[in-house]
């Protein structure tokens, strides 16, 4: 499929299928930690950058297996970008919730909360987790580096704005680069921005794969534990950490998968599409498709890493799979 990748296992939302909206980044900021690389001509205007019959179509053909159906926890529109920026979102979301009984997830940077279309199209998700990294114009010309005529103040009003229409769950996302955005008084920026937002919850964040920028470094654990710390206390929420355990479900690894050439490689093809959408190490791979240990994904996937089909890479103590 082309637009439909998963369920992946993930940390936020536990088992996800994720809906990515478009072929190619669309975005209007051009985020330093980005894990789908930089965004090289950044756009502003909403458009259908990808056929909604086709989309509905792949929504259609994976809600008719109710096996498959049943293996997701929630359904996640997200993109290479920004998905906000098409304008078929509204339609999508609508075709979910007929489509499937499941919660639906929106993923958005939250550039864009000030159109009143956008905030309309989204009325129809239950969970939207926008993002917001900074407080100061400082910070979010360094870490997120917007979009000509993008102003901080409209970001922080449209998210305000939708927070008070919304009826569903707002879990807002913070990314923190160490140097950047992390300073004491970005912090106390951010925790005034926010006493005028209903969120639910805030998922803290730093750069923990592969960023468009290589300069791009991560907050200690420790930085970022007394941050959450304070972020607790000063607006009364909870606040999640990148670093918390993973609640997996137990599931018998895909062993046979490792022996059956037709399973092998439809496996392989899935986790193609997974790590061209993000990076992935060994053992979120796992997570996903069960496959008996980090060491059972390495091995399946070095013949791919020779023949140039997919790209390790180092970052922290960590090594990720991508496309090359």
């Amino acid at each position: 499929m082309d637009y439909i990748f998963g369920p992946v296992q993930s940390r936020r939302l536990g088992r996800s299928l994720g809906i990515d909206l478009f072929p190619r980044k669309i975005c209007n900021l051009n985020c330093v930690y980005c894990e789908v690389g930089p965004t090289f001509s950044p756009i502003c205007q909403r458009a259908a950058y990808s056929p909604v019959r086709l989309i509905r179509e792949e929504i259609d053909e994976w809600c008719a297996d109710p096996g498959r159906l049943a293996s997701a926890d929630v359904l996640t529109v997200t993109a290479k970008g920004e998905p906000t920026l098409h304008s078929g979102l509204g339609e999508i979301l609508a075709h979910l919730k007929a489509r499937a009984a499941k919660p639906v997830a929106v993923l958005t940077n939250g550039t864009t909360l000030g159109d009143e279309e956008v905030r309309r199209d989204l009325m129809a998700a239950d969970l939207v987790v926008p993002s917001l990294d900074a407080a100061r114009d400082e910070g979010f010309a360094k870490v997120d580096r917007p979009a000509e005529g993008l102003k901080l103040t409209a970001v922080i009003d449209g998210l305000a704005l939708f927070s008070q229409e919304f009826w569903g769950k707002i879990w807002l996302e913070i990314l923190l680069v160490q140097g950047m955005n992390d300073a004491p008084a970005d912090i106390a920026a951010l925790v005034a921005a926010l006493g005028r937002v209903r969120i639910d919850r805030i998922q803290l964040n730093t750069v923990i794969r592969p960023p468009a920028e290589a300069w791009a470094h991560p907050l200690s654990r420790e930085r970022l534990t007394a941050i959450a710390g304070h972020l607790r206390h000063e607006l009364d929420l909870p606040v999640d950490l990148p670093f918390a355990a993973l609640n997996d479900r137990a599931t018998e690894p895909v062993l046979a998968a490792m022996t059956d050439p037709a399973m092998l490689a439809a496996i392989r093809d899935d986790i193609l599409h997974m790590v061209q959408r993000r990076p992935c190490t060994a053992v979120d791979i796992d997570r996903t498709f069960h496959l008996g240990g980090p060491e059972k994904v390495v091995q399946l996937l070095d013949p791919l890493i020779h023949a140039g089909v997919l790209h390790r890479q180092a970052h922290g103590d960590n090594w990720y799979y991508q496309s090359p």
